[in-house]
């Protein structure tokens, strides 16, 4: 199936260690013709880590979709009733946004391009990167796998031996999962081996 002309929101959280898997994807879903419009959450937006200054980010989110990132919630919030979505993707999704969008909390401009997307009954693809999925957060994962319009790119634990509760998605396989979240469809399988 082709992405062609396809408006996909693409929102970013605070998982710093994985935005250099997901700059590659934005790229393939631009090379299928797609209009992706890209949402920061504040994390993203004004957080400089060892792993780049926010504002690298930023720019480089920038040169792929050619569009300024939505970082704030009034620039998000249209996406709900008067520039609405075909598909929403948050890749990726750390334990605290994954806690916050299955417990319908609303605190940041990712979560409510989300929440918007699911009001227009439009599919939501989550690509976790957690360090509690196992733990805690397990609760708030499952809530999400078993709820409508929400579709997850496949998953594994990244290092089960040091960090047990540990999950990411394999960001390899977000177009696919989108393509087929689509069509209202779970890739499958969802659980499996994880590489990086």
């Amino acid at each position: 199936m082709s992405l062609e002309s396809k408006r996909i929101g693409f929102g970013l959280t605070g998982s710093h260690c994985t935005y250099d898997a997901v700059y590659p994807q934005i790229q393939k879903l631009m090379d299928e013709n797609a209009e992706v419009i890209p949402i920061v959450s504040y994390t993203v937006r004004n957080i400089d880590t060892k792993f780049g200054k926010a504002e690298e980010h930023i720019e480089k989110i920038e040169s792929i979709t050619k569009r300024r990132v939505i970082s704030t919630m009034p620039e998000a919030e249209p996406l709900g009733p008067k520039e609405p979505l075909d598909i929403m993707v948050i890749a990726p999704l750390t334990g605290n946004s994954l806690s916050k969008f299955a417990n319908a909390l609303t605190d940041s401009p990712v979560l409510m391009a989300a929440k918007a997307t699911l009001r227009n009954r439009r599919p939501v693809v989550l690509g976790i990167s957690t360090n509690d999925a196992l733990g805690l957060n397990g609760v708030n994962l499952m809530r999400l796998m078993s709820s409508k319009l929400i579709y997850f790119i496949p998953f594994g634990q990244d290092n089960p031996y040091k960090k047990p509760t540990s999950l990411v998605a394999n960001m390899d396989l977000l177009a696919p999962t989108v393509e087929e979240a689509i069509n209202h469809k779970q890739i499958q399988p969802v659980i499996i081996p994880y590489s990086n």
